[in-house]
């Protein structure tokens, strides 16, 4: 069972810059998507940013031209950079990698904590 590790949440001002990691445990096939997720306190969890198996990108619009999603398929790792940081963008990060191999395999990391103080 490939398993997701996400790091690089924390506590940071309002401004600031956290870079978030995501790593598989072993190297997934035929991936269609990763994400990154979010959760704020009694809120859903909301898309972020997808980047698809040919490199397009997707983004909340509260994360445009602030959040960069980026892969590394030789390390098994997806990136979240995240600048400007606001205190809405509190919450629980999730990475998610969604491939297809004769059936649909959907795998969830544990979740990142992201606080942004005022």
């Amino acid at each position: 069972q490939v398993q997701l590790v996400e790091s690089g949440g924390g506590l940071v001002q309002a401004g600031g810059s956290l870079r978030l990691s995501c790593a598989a445990s072993a190297t997934i096939a035929n991936i269609n998507t990763l994400g990154w997720y979010r959760q704020a306190p009694g809120k859903q969890r909301e898309l972020v940013a997808l980047i698809f198996s040919g490199g397009t990108t997707n983004y909340a619009d509260s994360a445009k031209g602030r959040f960069t999603i980026s892969r590394d398929s030789a390390k098994n790792t997806v990136y979240l950079q995240m600048n400007s940081l606001k205190p809405e963008d509190t919450g629980v990060y999730y990475c998610n990698i969604k491939a297809f191999i004769w059936r649909a395999y959907d795998y969830w990391g544990q979740g990142t904590q992201v606080t942004v103080s005022s």
